[in-house]
């Protein structure tokens, strides 16, 4: 395995380095990763009669052969869950929860492991890999800290003061059907099913193939810190079959990828009334207000953009400059840009790794070359690397992108940003919200009340003041989603952790019944009850 720079390299590039230096004498590949031994252990108790394989990026070679679950397999892979997870549910919630507090520990001790899998199965950088082993330990964190409080019984005021006693029950749904994406195959799948877990309910899973490996060493992991094994079911196979029959059979769905497919997943769900939380696309938009910090920003700007090469659905696509700093802005921002280290070795030190597969690098490669044909000018970047491997493309930087070229509207999903000036706020903030897509925003301001005013305007589910995703999304006590068409519900903090469960109300009455009693009528009854009506909203009752 190799490193390699882009052309052009400039500022925060390591003097001395070699672009093109051998890895270390005695460097893992994936052949050392990813044994037969490892993938048999993975892979016991998938159930699949045919057989696939997954990929890395890397090279574009065979990582696994791998199991293929039929829809017969995911009949009985919900049969074992719902066997188990009557049991499961049994459990003290306590007593689930310290299952995750046990899995935080062996995430963080055995990390290595797993971010080899996640570089070997996407093509990321190591830390980028890592940020997703960080978002799992946080979520297992709070989830084992929280969880009790999330569903333990809640008192409501009744119907009539002191004689209707309230209760509300959280029960878990069932089993939870789960179909998980290939671009954070650990946070995407493990990491939204934590919840599920604590919260009493069995999951099947259908992770993306080429990035199963790191769902099954998750899955194993949570075997071994206490989760029974029949609880956690993993199918595997082409998205088109497999993925309709864990719809069809779900308790509850949870889905995390395009909104196209989200929109199938969600017409499966309603024709069976099971709820659905669905994290989809997005056209995410940075603001630089007038008064930013430059420097900030422009090293903000190059982690928005370019985490995972651009493959995050909460990274920034459309960056909004204000004219007066928007040259020097640019300037710096493209300098960093072209500093920016590529590279395919298991090991920290790479900026930047690779797109997952031929179809990302078709649809970044289309959208690129479209903008230039139209007139587009590349400020860094452009063009595809395939020195370095098969689907490597340069963070790219595109500047004069008007709106009928397809860069300006779709979803790329690649390290691709384009630059737009703006000069007056209430135009920008309209600007940023002209899109279908309503995920993630950023504004960069030194004035902190002014950055909140704006934050309060845009139409996405999170935004972050003075950092492009990670502040929003790592505080796990709040809520993570899209409004429009970046999805429905929410993951993280109540939200997150409610939505497995069904609530349920348990009213006792006491002493009087609702009805007329003690010698009233029907006419004094009704006459009584106006009267505590009136008294419960003079006394502020709730």
């Amino acid at each position: 395995m190799t490193d390699a720079h882009a052309p052009e390299k400039t500022g925060t590039a390591q003097a001395g380095t070699n672009p093109l230096a051998p890895a270390p004498e005695g460097a893992r590949t994936a052949a050392d990763v990813v044994t037969p031994e490892l993938v048999a252990q993975l892979t016991k108790g998938v159930a699949g009669s045919g057989r696939t394989a997954n990929h890395t990026p890397f090279t574009g070679e065979k990582l696994a052969d791998l199991p293929e679950s039929t829809p017969e397999d995911v009949v009985r892979a919900f049969d074992l869950a719902r066997t188990a997870q009557a049991v499961w549910a049994q459990t003290p919630v306590r007593q689930r929860a310290a299952v995750l507090l046990r899995f935080h520990d062996l995430v963080l001790e055995r990390q290595a492991e797993v971010l080899d899998l996640i570089q070997l199965e996407t093509g990321k950088a190591r830390l980028h890999a890592h940020e997703e082993v960080q978002a799992v330990a946080v979520a297992a964190r709070h989830y084992g800290r929280k969880a009790p409080a999330y569903l333990r019984p809640k008192r409501h005021a009744g119907a009539m003061p002191t004689l209707t006693k309230v209760t509300e029950l959280r029960h878990p749904r069932g089993v939870v059907g789960q179909i998980a994406p290939w671009n954070y195959p650990l946070e995407l799948s493990v990491g939204d099913a934590l919840p599920a877990f604590v919260a009493g309910n069995a999951v099947v899973m259908k992770p993306d193939t080429e990035t199963c490996l790191t769902a099954l060493w998750a899955r194993d992991l949570l075997i071994e810190a206490g989760l029974p094994a029949d609880v956690f079911q993993v199918v595997l196979g082409d998205g088109p079959v497999v993925g309709p029959e864990v719809v069809r059979h779900a308790d509850y769905v949870s889905f995390t990828g395009s909104t196209r497919t989200g929109r199938e997943v969600a017409r499966g769900a309603a024709a069976r009334l099971v709820g659905v939380s669905l994290e989809l696309g997005g056209k995410n938009a940075m603001l630089v207000l007038e008064d930013a910090d430059i420097e900030k920003a422009a090293a903000g700007a190059v982690r928005a953009c370019f985490s995972s090469a651009g493959q995050l659905c909460i990274s920034i696509e459309r960056l909004y400059v204000h004219e007066s700093i928007a040259d020097t802005f640019l300037e710096r921002f493209a300098a960093r840009t072209k500093a920016i280290r590529l590279g395919t070795s298991l090991a920290y030190g790479a900026d930047m790794g690779s797109l997952v597969g031929e179809r990302q690098l078709q649809t970044v490669t289309r959208h690129v070359e479209e903008a230039v044909a139209k007139g587009a000018k590349v400020v860094a970047g452009g063009v595809a690397r395939p020195d370095i491997g098969p689907y490597f493309f340069e963070p790219t930087i595109l500047d004069g992108v008007a709106t009928d070229m397809s860069v300006c509207t779709e979803e790329t999903f690649g390290p691709v940003v384009s630059v737009y000036r703006f000069t007056d706020e209430d135009e920008v903030i309209e600007r940023a919200n002209a899109t279908a897509y309503g995920l993630n925003s950023s504004v960069w301001t030194k004035n902190a009340r002014r950055g909140r005013e704006v934050a309060a305007r845009l139409r996405t589910g999170t935004v972050n003041i003075n950092e492009g995703y990670a502040p929003a999304y790592g505080s796990v006590q709040s809520p993570m989603g899209g409004m429009k068409d970046s999805g429905l519900g929410r993951r993280h903090g109540s939200e997150g952790i409610l939505k497995y469960t069904e609530a349920q109300t348990v009213a006792h009455q006491r002493v009087l019944p609702m009805a007329p009693s003690l010698g009233m009528d029907d006419e004094k009854y009704a006459q009584f009850m106006s009267r505590s009506l009136r008294l419960m909203k003079a006394f502020r009752f709730r």
